[in-house]
C-alpha cells in the first residue's frame, strides 16, 4: 500500500487531494494531529515516512519542506510555484509530448498553475507543430472562480454582506506580473510573455482560458487547428469537444467539481479563439495532482478522479 502525505492539507488544493484520497483503499495517509500540523519535526518524519507527498503550500514553505527529505524514495508533487520552471524538476502535465514518461521516473514533480494549465494546453501543441512561431506575441484572458484565491478570498466572496463590487467580475494581475506567466512562456517555449487578463467572478470553481488568435498570424486555418488537437490529446482528462458551446454561450462553470479539461474551437477564416475549460481545484490544481500521483504509482491515472 502506497503511504501519502499531504503537507498542507487544511487549503483549499490540499482538502480537494484529501477528500479525493481518503475514500482509496489502495493508499494509506499519513496524518498529523492538529497540534503538529506545523512542526518542522513532525512534518520532516511524515515527510520521510512516505512513498508521496504532496506540498500544497507556499513558495517559501514547499522550498523548506524539499529541504526535509533525506532519502531517495520519497517522491515529491508540489503544488506551489516554487519548482515549477526548475529544469530539475519534472512539469507535471501529462498530456504534454513526453511528460508522461518523465513523471513515471521521476521523484521531483512540479504540479501546474491553474491559468497556466489552460494556455499551455493550447499553445504548447501547435508551438510543437509550427502553426505558431516561438516569437509570436499572444495574449490571454481567464475566467476563474473564487476558490482559487484560498480561504481569505472565499470567506470574502460568501461573506453574506460583502461589497457590491464583488458580485461582478474583477480582473487582476494589472502589473502584468502574475506568478503564472514564467511558466506559461517556458513551457510553451514563446520568446515573449503574454499578455494576460485573469478574472475572478462571483462563482465557486470553474475556470475558462481563451487564446485569440487571428488567422493571418498564424501556419494553419480553424479546422487545421480542430484536427490537430484531436490527435493531440488522447487523454480522458484532457480532450477536443467539437459542440462544446451552450447555445451561443461558453460558461466558465461547465466543468466545476470534476478533474478533466475540455478543449475547443471558435472563429471564423479571419479570428480564432481557443478555449480550455476545467475546474481551477480539478485539472487546474488537486486533479492533476492526483492524476501525477497515479502514473507515479503505475496505475490507471484517471482512478479516485471525477470527469
Amino acid at each position: 500500500m502506497t503511504k501519502v502525505f499531504i503537507d498542507g492539507s487544511a487549503g483549499t488544493t490540499g482538502l480537494r487531494i484529501y477528500d479525493r484520497l481518503s475514500v482509496r483503499e489502495d493508499i494509506s495517509l499519513i496524518k498529523l494531529p492538529e497540534e503538529l500540523r506545523k512542526d518542522d519535526a513532525a512534518r520532516a518524519d511524515a515527510i520521510n515516512s512516505a512513498d508521496i507527498v504532496f506540498l500544497c503550500l507556499p513558495d517559501d514553505a514547499a522550498r523548506q519542506a524539499v529541504s526535509f527529505v533525506n532519502n531517495d524514495k520519497t517522491a515529491i508533487i508540489d503544488t506551489s510555484t516554487a519548482h515549477r520552471t526548475n529544469t530539475e524538476w519534472v512539469y507535471g502535465f501529462a498530456e504534454l509530448t513526453g511528460k508522461r514518461e518523465q513523471i513515471a521516473a521521476s521523484k521531483r514533480i512540479a504540479n501546474p498553475g491553474c491559468h497556466a494549465s489552460g494556455f499551455i494546453a493550447l499553445v504548447k501543441p501547435l508551438i510543437e507543430a509550427g502553426v505558431l512561431d516561438v516569437n509570436s506575441a499572444l495574449s490571454c484572458f481567464s475566467l476563474t472562480g473564487y476558490s482559487g484565491g484560498g480561504k481569505k478570498m472565499i470567506a470574502d466572496y460568501e461573506d453574506p454582506n460583502k461589497s457590491a463590487l464583488l458580485k461582478a467580475p474583477r480582473q487582476y494581475g494589472l502589473t502584468q506580473q502574475h506568478k503564472h506567466l514564467k511558466e506559461m512562456q517556458v513551457l510553451t517555449g514563446i520568446d515573449t510573455l503574454p499578455a494576460f487578463c485573469p478574472i475572478v467572478a462571483d462563482f465557486y470553481s470553474g475556470m475558462e482560458v481563451t487564446v485569440p488568435l487571428f488567422v493571418k498570424d498564424i501556419k494553419a486555418n480553424i479546422n487545421d487547428i480542430k484536427t490537430l488537437y484531436k490527435n493531440y490529446y488522447q487523454s480522458a482528462l484532457v480532450h477536443f469537444d467539437e459542440n462544446a458551446d451552450e447555445s451561443g454561450f461558453l460558461s466558465a462553470a461547465a466543468l466545476s467539481g470534476k478533474d478533466d479539461m475540455q478543449l475547443a474551437v471558435f472563429g471564423n477564416e479571419d479570428r480564432i479563439i481557443l478555449t480550455a475549460r476545467y475546474d481551477n481545484l480539478g485539472k487546474g490544481a488537486s486533479g492533476a495532482a492526483i492524476q501525477n500521483m497515479n502514473i507515479l504509482m503505475g496505475v490507471d491515472e484517471t482512478i479516485g478522479l471525477v470527469y
